[in-house]
């Protein structure tokens, strides 16, 4: 009980802390600029056009709804993790007590142990289960989390308040409303996670030598860089789900120019490929001129 408590108080202080980015991240997401680019350096020094990043972006919010407006959307996202902490852990607590009634087989002889290999699946399952399970129930939340923010874009108060949001989703889109963005979320979450636990165990059976004394130590490292990549990889889904849960919603963030209506997230995941705008709010710092916006930037401070 101290654990679960002591994981919800942690991810509510780190929700907190970057809320501001997540806010800067998703309106960069649906496509609003309202900063012009600036020259600026690039990784290697060199000088290039880009968009304003991340404390800029947020200067800018802060200028119109102050610093207090850089929260905006905090309500449902702490709804949404508290609730998705605890259904996950209830979730792994179930198959953790499933195994101490399975720990002796058929007259009390014990189980054979599994392999290291079948007990990567056995793991990686339970971890796939747990956090879809979770995912399910709070995407509700999540879909107004991000809404209350991209309305900023139009000015609009549609979403404001918890319950308000509520009633309002249900009464203009029905159920299906409240888990808009659903597939690409759960198809991104559950790649990621196989993907990362494949790799870390490909580099932890075949690429470090047991023999180390920071076997350990470099284990949990090697899982930090291969959840870094899968992140990577599947960052594609994280976007089409984020637009398509805002998509025709009847903010001007969800629609033209903005954002293209789609008929499907398969549709949303065409069209930006087509655009060359699948890593779209990926970056919040070295960031270049989107595929197909011009901006009047003077190149010829870059000679």
């Amino acid at each position: 009980m101290a654990d679960a408590a002591s994981q919800v108080l942690l991810g509510s202080g780190l929700t907190i802390l970057s809320q501001p980015l997540m806010y800067v991240k998703v309106l960069i997401q649906v496509g609003y600029e309202p900063l012009p680019p600036t020259i600026g350096r690039n990784i290697f020094g060199r000088q290039v056009c880009q968009l304003p990043g991340l404390f800029c972006y947020a200067q800018h919010i802060a200028s119109i709804d102050g610093k207090r407006g850089l929260f905006t959307g905090l309500t449902p996202r702490l709804c949404s993790g508290v609730l998705g902490t605890v259904v996950h852990g209830k979730v792994l607590q179930h198959y953790q007590e499933s195994d101490k009634v399975e720990e002796l087989g058929p007259g009390n002889v014990p189980k054979e142990v599994p392999s290291s290999f079948d007990q990567v699946i056995k793991e990686t399952t339970r971890e796939m289960m747990a956090r879809s399970a979770a995912t399910l129930i709070t995407h509700p939340f999540h879909v107004i989390t991000l809404r209350s923010m991209v309305q900023f874009i139009g000015r609009e108060s549609k979403y404001c308040g918890l319950c308000d949001s509520i009633v309002t989703i249900y009464r203009e889109e029905g159920m299906i409303g409240f888990f808009a963005g659903l597939i690409p979320r759960l198809l991104g979450d559950i790649i990621s996670l196989w993907l990362c636990n494949s790799l870390a165990y490909l580099v932890n059976t075949y690429a470090l030598d047991s023999g180390v004394s920071t076997m350990n130590e470099m284990k949990s490292y090697s899982q930090a860089v291969t959840g870094f990549f899968a992140s990577m990889l599947t960052y594609p889904f994280v976007l089409v789900s984020n637009l398509m849960a805002v998509n025709n919603c009847g903010l001007a963030g969800g629609c033209p120019p903005y954002s293209p209506i789609y008929t499907s997230w398969i549709d949303c995941w065409s069209m930006l490929q087509k655009e060359g705008n699948m890593s779209r709010g990926n970056s919040l710092f070295f960031r270049k001129v989107p595929f197909g916006k011009t901006y009047c930037c003077d190149l010829r401070m870059l000679i």
